[in-house]
């Protein structure tokens, strides 16, 4: 207590009260409740927050997203005659752009579906929702998706089973209307598992990285200068106000002149005063070992999400070949993803040729090409047809076997 009988705070409770935890920072942004930690579904509600607030986690669910997100088309299986092809081409073509609505209500299509997709399977583990028909059972009217959020996994009978939760009520899912892709699955994660399992805790480093060095710079003050005036000498003879007034002025005058200099503008004093910055003589050193520390953090989220850092625009000087080989890589694991979107795909389009009576079968394809592979791709594509040729006159394949072969590779 002070003379005043005012409270005394001590410079090291104020220090205490203002260096809380990120944690404590953040909390209140993710309400979570016990039933929310029982049935898992805070894990979901944790990785939409790290992909809303840390911006190179949602970079990286970004990134894999719009790479998976490519257009692609149905193809009708060989075996079918030209005019049913046509026909169920035509409708699968219809299909596409019509059988899935948007948030806001509008007809989408598969280019609105795909974004949604493959966000769910890879910031949500797992994508999911029923198929309806028309009134009249004679087409595919919708694919009407399910927020994993509301998903729980249970098991009544001793196998684990995926259920809706809807109120109080839970909704069996083992049905043929509803469809769902897990991402990741495994024997002991059969439902899947989020891209962004092994993100959590290196991106809690990173944001304290962050926020530990906003603090340092905002107290270390490097942008303020210390104006350093020694007093002149007293003249002999001089009075103590007359030596005062002296003073004062030359002090005002040499504040005046800090404060007119412009930024092209050199100060002009007498080598009486000094002119220096407030903060660490080693703020280089000191800003450069936070940006090696902080490109580590980053590094550790796109590893722990699967991605190459040059992919989300921190390029540390790859060449151009070294580049092409990861992105190489990185593809092939969107085409693995994008094979069980396929079969998905395929599921939808073959029940809505069977619901038109269409003697007919389809399989989707995504188109992953991109300029600078045409080139390359079409020499590919010459060489297996060319391949084919020499296996078909040699007489070690028949003419079906070789049609269907070329139409694969086409």
């Amino acid at each position: 207590m002070s003379s005043n009988n005012k409270p005394f705070h001590s410079p090291v409770s104020l220090r205490q009260g203002s260096q809380k935890g990120l944690i404590d920072r953040l909390s209140p942004s993710i309400k979570l409740s016990s039933r929310d930690i029982a049935t898992g579904r805070h894990r979901v509600q944790l990785y939409r927050f790290l992909t809303d607030s840390i911006p190179a986690v949602h970079s990286c669910v970004w990134t894999w997203v719009r790479l998976a997100s490519a257009p692609g088309e149905f193809r009708i299986e060989p075996g079918a005659s030209p005019i049913v092809a046509g026909k169920a081409k035509e409708r699968l073509d219809r299909l596409t752009q019509t059988f899935y609505s948007g948030s806001i209500g509008r007809r989408t299509g598969l280019e609105g579906l795909l974004p949604e997709l493959f966000t769910g399977l890879f910031r949500d583990g797992l994508f999911g929702g029923f198929v309806v028909v028309s009134q009249d059972e004679s087409s595919v009217d919708q694919f009407v998706l399910i927020d994993p959020e509301q998903l729980r996994f249970e098991s009544p009978a001793g196998l684990p089973g995926l259920f809706l939760e809807s109120g109080n009520n839970l909704l069996n899912l083992e049905r043929p209307d509803f469809y769902a892709i897990p991402f990741g699955a495994s024997v002991d994660r059969p439902f899947g598992q989020s891209l962004l399992q092994a993100v959590p805790f290196v991106a809690y480093i990173e944001q304290q990285l962050v926020d530990d060095m906003r603090r340092s710079s905002h107290n270390s003050g490097f942008h303020r200068l210390h104006v350093k005036i020694t007093p002149p000498e007293r003249m002999s003879g001089e009075s103590d106000s007359a030596y005062t007034n002296r003073v004062n002025a030359y002090f005002d005058a040499t504040v005046d002149m800090i404060k007119s200099c412009d930024i092209d503008d050199n100060p002009v004093t007498w080598d009486n005063i000094e002119i220096d910055h407030i903060g660490s003589n080693a703020s280089r050193d000191v800003a450069g070992s936070w940006f090696m520390t902080h490109r580590a953090m980053i590094e550790e989220i796109c590893a722990a999400t699967n991605l190459a850092p040059y992919l989300l625009g921190y390029s540390y000087g790859a060449t151009t070949t070294w580049s092409g080989f990861k992105f190489d890589v990185v593809m092939r694991q969107v085409r693995s993803v994008q094979g069980q979107v396929c079969r998905f795909l395929e599921w939808l389009g073959n029940l809505d040729l069977a619901l038109a009576g269409i003697d007919a079968r389809c399989q989707f394809e995504f188109d992953n090409s991109f300029a600078y592979q045409v080139k390359d791709d079409i020499a590919v594509q010459t060489s297996k047809i060319d391949n084919l040729l020499k296996l078909y006159q040699a007489g070690l394949i028949d003419e079906t076997t070789a049609k269907q072969q070329t139409w694969r590779i086409l």
